[in-house]
């Protein structure tokens, strides 16, 4: 069992998690029932970084921070994972084993300060972002394309009016090889980024998958 140092999470909890894990349950995550006890800016904020790696592709469990219960085998399973930047909320579910959740209120802090100010929760977000999706990469390729559309479009125009008579001279030029240039190079970018985001895979090492259980071979 994980459990943060603060004593703010509910070690009452424990007791169910150890059942559900005597049912069979790998891995038990706590969750959190609501944030009634948080200012109004972290509430909105967390739900909006939630929402955020959720569209990004990220599985992730609303509420939950490090409150969670890993059988043994699941622990191993997350040995596997030799990365660095480890983002454990969302390293976790991508183990795939049979999971459950308890829900719990979370209690106020009565001694100390909190060891993660706004600047470290940021840090946070940023590596749970940059280590799960490559969503940020894909959209530069993705700008590129459209601004070189939107080039072609208004090149186009240009050109029209240039031929009907009413272009300003060395104008026209001047401006359609600007707006390709720049949708050109942010494509360029983008096909570098894809090459990017393969080797931001590539690099992680992570296991293909996880054999839950073996049947019909000789040990």
């Amino acid at each position: 069992v994980t459990i943060d140092a603060d004593l703010q999470d509910d070690i009452n909890t424990i007791e169910e998690m150890i059942e559900k894990a005597n049912d069979g349950t790998e891995i038990v995550y706590g969750i959190r029932e609501n944030r009634s006890k948080d200012t109004l800016f972290k509430r909105f904020s967390a739900q909006a970084y939630y929402k955020l790696l959720k569209t990004l592709g990220v599985n992730i469990f609303y509420n939950h921070a490090d409150f969670r219960l890993m059988t043994k085998r699941a622990v191993e399973a997350l040995a596997k994972y030799p990365e660095k930047n480890l983002f454990l909320r969302a390293v976790v579910p991508l183990l795939g084993y049979k999971h459950d959740k308890v829900y719990y209120n979370r209690i106020e802090r009565k001694h100390g300060e909190t060891k993660y100010p706004l600047n470290k929760m940021l840090v946070l977000a940023w590596n749970g972002v940059t280590s799960f999706s490559v969503l940020p990469l894909r959209m530069v390729t993705f700008t590129g394309f459209f601004v070189c559309f939107l080039s072609f479009l208004f090149g186009s125009k240009v050109v029209y009016h240039w031929f009907i008579g009413n272009g300003i001279k060395g104008w026209t030029s001047v401006i359609t090889f600007i707006t390709l240039l720049g949708g050109l190079q942010l494509l360029s970018l983008g096909v570098i980024g894809e090459y990017l985001a393969k080797i931001f895979i590539e690099v992680k090492q992570r296991p293909l998958y996880i054999i839950d259980e073996e049947i019909g071979l000789d040990k």
